[in-house]
C-alpha cells in the first residue's frame, strides 16, 4: 500500500481521522458560488429581449434572491446531514463500547441462568436505546428537512408576490 500525503509519516494500518466525511466542508466550496454573477448574466439576457415595461432590474433582484435562497437551503441541508453523521458516529462508537462492555460481564456469570438473566437483561436495553436513537435520528431529520423547506417556501411566497406587484406595473 503506498502512502499518501494525507498519511504520510504515518505506521501502517494507523488513521488519524475514522470519519473523514466530516473534514469535508461544503461551505468552502459554497463560498465560491456568488449569486450576484448569475443575477447580472440574466440582466443582460433580458436586456437583449427588451419587453415594453418589463422592470429587468426588479426581475435581476428576484432572480438573486431566488439563488441566495437555493444556496441558504443547501447549506441547511448539509448542515444537517453533517449533524446527522456525527450522531450516528457517536451512537456507533457507544453501542461498540457497550458490547465490548457487555460481552465482558457476561464471561463472569456464575450459573447458566444468572448469565441468561444477563443476557436478557442487556437485549432489553439494547433494544431501548435502538428505539431512542431510531426517534433522535429521526427528529435531526424531521429538523433538518424542516429548516430547509422554510427556506424554500419562504422564497416562493416572496417570489409570488414579487410577481405580483411585476404584474401590476406591467397592467399600466
Amino acid at each position: 500500500m503506498t502512502a499518501t500525503k494525507a498519511n504520510a509519516g504515518q505506521k501502517p494500518g494507523a488513521n488519524q481521522n475514522p470519519y473523514p466525511f466530516f473534514d469535508f466542508d461544503m461551505t468552502k466550496m459554497l463560498a465560491a458560488f456568488d449569486p450576484s454573477k448569475f443575477t447580472g448574466e440574466f440582466a443582460k439576457m433580458a436586456e437583449r429581449y427588451q419587453v415594453p415595461g418589463l422592470d429587468v432590474e426588479a426581475l435581476g433582484e428576484s432572480h438573486r434572491r431566488n439563488v441566495e435562497a437555493l444556496t441558504a437551503a443547501n447549506r441547511a441541508a448539509v448542515e444537517g446531514v453533517r449533524a446527522l453523521a456525527k450522531r450516528q458516529a457517536a451512537i456507533l462508537q457507544e453501542t461498540l463500547d457497550a458490547a465490548k462492555d457487555a460481552f465482558g460481564q457476561f464471561g463472569k456469570s456464575g450459573s447458566p441462568q444468572e448469565a441468561t438473566a444477563k443476557q436478557a437483561a442487556f437485549a432489553k436495553q439494547v433494544f431501548e436505546t435502538a428505539v431512542a436513537n431510531a426517534q433522535e435520528l429521526g427528529e435531526m431529520v424531521a429538523k433538518a428537512n424542516a429548516e430547509t423547506a422554510d427556506v424554500i417556501t419562504g422564497r416562493i411566497a416572496e417570489g409570488l408576490d414579487e410577481i405580483k406587484v411585476l404584474a401590476e406595473k406591467l397592467k399600466k
